[in-house]
């Protein structure tokens, strides 16, 4: 067992410390893979019998390089034989085997997001109901709360607050949309990605020998990541466990930045409540940043007063202080970020792939692909369309999905005109409309349109039946030809590779090389997972790519480009250089962050998890002013600057056109603004820029000064904090108690000197 030796005295501990209920404390860069892959090899080593054993990870590629990373401590084929993958994943897979007992196909499709938000948007169209108020994204997002916490449809109906709320806003049928929905997808024996999780909560609590079944099947497991789960994961994992109790939880509350996706942070805090006889193992040794970047986050992340007490450390060197840089403008942060990455490639030989930029919201991006063009950096945007979302290849999986689903009402819908076949949308309206009415599926209503009271022509019938007829053709062969074989005849018979290198177009060009990619990684799956008691199926393949995450879809294509992501995306991911850009009030934190301590407490994690992905230099930018809603507005640095040690911080540095600030200047500043009420602050960030006043009158503006003590018309007393530009257009940022940080044009602002 030398491999154990690779590891630290606490990694060794939670690694061989195997029995009974146990959670891992694993700070940034502590090395929790390691110890979750080599505690499952100390398993097998042991003689458990993978089979047994269950690990829940984050993404199914870094379930992969797990098995990969087993199998060579190990050697042989054992590791295969693990039951691995995330949530949805593995419990798609336990649905797929116990599907019958709930009602659903064992071939049940699963519908992606887009999938979902069609079908609510047919929904609602039929129901009359307002389009621009039942937007499908809000509507998908209130179901998808209620199912990561175990509510029905016929509970949601009946939940007095939840009804109210949907009345507050103006949307009270989004319980009945819900109904609708959950019964149109039983009808076509679709699962969302949220059902695959409360399905199998149904499953457990309402068939208790399945449960008993798996309780027995999984006699270790280990979850990676615990602060991130809901509800409805929880309650998976503690039914499981329950058996044996050998369970380990892995993760680190400071880390927890999912409450937006229904992620309960109280699911770790309270673990000990859960099992009282549990043992904690903390990792507290960061092998990743230098001793600057760990105490600086160290620094900020203690603000917390809602935390699991821990002290991370490394053996690292020193390395830079943090740098934070002030822009004038969104544009001039931008421009600034390009030229640092540009000025440290050329200094230092660096690769491309080695700069992150890490921003709040995707919107802020513009500025800096801009800038970044400019100077011919390559980059690309992490979370950006991948490539199973692009509509020719959505319109190849939709065949698939039919082929193996005919009930697949959605996918029903995309194809049976595509390629056109002269089926027009009247007939297909014709078609819903029976299909609702008589509360059968499109797939039984195409195959007797007379019988169901559609009224078309005779030849739009001739060719609706030769659809089916191909489709049932497909069907026949689906498990007994491979996934590649069954593909390549699809996308031919179709016509889709017909209709696709036809079009010349340098884009037409693009989505044929495209389904040309699609069935080349069929290929591959096909060569990865074929054996002799194995024929791997479109439906296995199916399985395969509706549960990819953004992480399992990343470009494996020329990979030496500037990453830029949201925080959110960067999770779990690290880089030599990383710049934290947007770092102002309202934006970082959100200003949708400000109205209770949990909100604001999330932000702190959030940016806590944004600086400890940097390995070597961590660089913090802000503007004074951007464009947000149209209109261009006056911004307040980040509060999370001023919770940073200043002994981990560079003297800040500035744009060349923007004003030259101290650090004592940087230091009043702040205490200025978080002397003042939270309610007032809040008010003066959201007002637009203003002069609020008449020319003529008050004080030269050349004697106005960095520093002075002035009073306006409308605003009273205030102190003069910074001075740009140059006479006569010269601006004012000054700080008037009864409403806050001011942003002033002095030839208009009527300010006069006081002592």
């Amino acid at each position: 067992m030398g491999y154990l030796e690779e590891l630290n005295t606490q990694q060794y501990e939670a690694v061989t410390n195997t029995e009974g209920p146990c959670m891992v404390i694993a700070g940034a860069g502590s090395g929790k893979t390691r110890v979750l892959t080599y505690r499952i090899a100390h398993l097998i080593e042991k003689g458990v019998d993978p089979f047994y054993i269950l690990s829940l990870t984050f993404t199914n590629k870094a379930a992969k390089e797990m098995k990969e990373r087993i199998s060579k401590i190990i050697g042989g084929n054992e590791a295969k034989n693990l039951w691995m993958g995330t949530f949805h994943s593995v419990f798609a897979r336990i649905l797929r085997t116990e599907a019958e007992i709930i009602g659903y196909p064992r071939n049940f499709t699963i519908y992606d997001t887009q999938d979902s938000k069609n079908l609510l948007k047919s929904i609602v169209k039929e129901m009359g109901l307002d389009e621009k108020l039942y937007k499908p994204g809000i509507v998908y997002g209130r179901i998808s709360s209620a199912k990561n916490n175990l509510i029905s449809a016929d509970s949601y109906l009946q939940n007095v607050t939840i009804m109210a709320d949907d009345r507050s806003t103006g949307r009270p049928k989004i319980g009945e949309i819900y109904k609708v929905y959950q019964r149109r997808c039983f009808k076509a024996g679709a699962m969302d990605f949220d059902d695959l999780l409360y399905k199998t909560n149904i499953l457990f609590r309402d068939h208790l020998e399945v449960l008993y079944k798996y309780q027995h099947r999984f006699k270790y497991l280990l979850v990676d990541e615990y602060q991130d789960t809901n509800y409805s994961q929880y309650l998976i994992v503690k039914k499981l466990a329950s058996a044996t109790e050998n369970l380990v939880v892995v993760g680190d509350d400071a880390q927890s930045i999912y409450a937006f996706r229904g992620a309960n942070i109280q699911n770790i805090l309270n673990f000990k409540k859960d099992y009282p006889d549990y043992k904690l193992f903390k990792l507290e040794q960061n092998y990743r940043s230098t001793k600057v970047i760990v105490q600086a986050a160290n620094s900020i992340i203690k603000k917390n007063k809602d935390q699991i007490e821990k002290k991370v450390w490394t053996d690292n060197d020193q390395g830079e202080k943090i740098k934070i840089v002030r822009t004038l403008s969104d544009n001039e942060e931008g421009k600034v970020t390009a030229h640092s990455i540009f000025d440290i490639k050329q200094n230092h030989s660096v690769a491309n792939s080695d700069f992150a930029i890490l921003y709040r919201t995707n919107a802020q991006s513009r500025s800096f692909e801009e800038a970044l063009r400019r100077l011919n950096i390559p980059y690309r945007i992490y979370g950006g369309l991948s490539f199973y979302q692009r509509k020719e290849i959505k319109d190849l999986l939709s065949y698939f999905r039919l082929i193996a689903n005919h009930n697949d009402e959605e996918a029903f819908k995309r194809v049976i005109n595509y390629p056109k076949r002269g089926i027009g949308k009247t007939s297909i309206e014709s078609m819903t409309i029976s299909s609702n009415e008589t509360n059968k599926t499109l797939w039984e209503v195409a195959n007797n349109l007379v019988g169901n009271g559609v009224r078309v022509n005779s030849g739009t019938q001739k060719k609706i039946m030769d659809f089916c007829t191909m489709i049932q053709s497909f069907s026949v062969r689906l498990d007994k030809e491979n996934a590649f074989d069954l593909a390549k005849e699809i996308a031919t018979s179709t016509g889709i590779m017909r209709d696709l290198h036809a079009d010349k177009t340098p884009e037409g060009v693009s989505r044929y090389d495209n389904i040309q990619e699609l069935l080349n990684g069929i290929s591959e799956f096909v060569a990865k997972n074929q054996t002799e008691d194995n024929l791997p199926t479109l439906s296995d393949f199916l399985l395969d790519v509706a549960l990819l995450t953004d992480a399992d879809n990343d470009d494996k294509e020329d990979n030496d480009k500037v990453v830029m992501m949201t925080i959110h995306a960067a999770k779990g991911l690290e880089f030599p250089y990383v710049y934290i850009v947007g770092m102002e009030e309202n934006l970082f934190p959100s200003q949708m962050s400000l109205t209770t301590r949990n909100d604001l407490e999330e932000e702190r994690r959030l940016f806590y998890v944004a600086l400890t992905r940097a390995e070597k230099q961590a660089t913090l930018s802000y503007a004074t002013s951007r464009y947000r809603w149209g209109s261009l507005i006056s911004c307040e640095p980040s509060r999370f600057l001023e919770e940073i040690d200043e002994q981990f911080i560079d003297e800040e540095t500035t744009a060349p056109s923007a004003p030259t600030r101290t650090a004592s200047d940087r230091k009043a500043g702040f205490e200025m603004k978080f002397n003042k009420p939270l309610q007032e602050k809040q008010l003066s960030q959201m007002k637009k820029v203003s002069s609020a006043a008449a020319p003529g009158g008050g004080s030269d503006s050349k004697e106005i000064v960095v520093g002075v003590n002035v009073r306006h018309a409308k605003f009273g007393k205030g102190k003069i904090l910074n001075i740009e530009g140059a006479y006569p257009n010269r601006k004012a940022t000054a700080f008037f108690p009864s409403v806050g940080q001011k942003q002033l044009l002095l030839k208009f602002a009527k300010l006069e000197i006081i002592d």
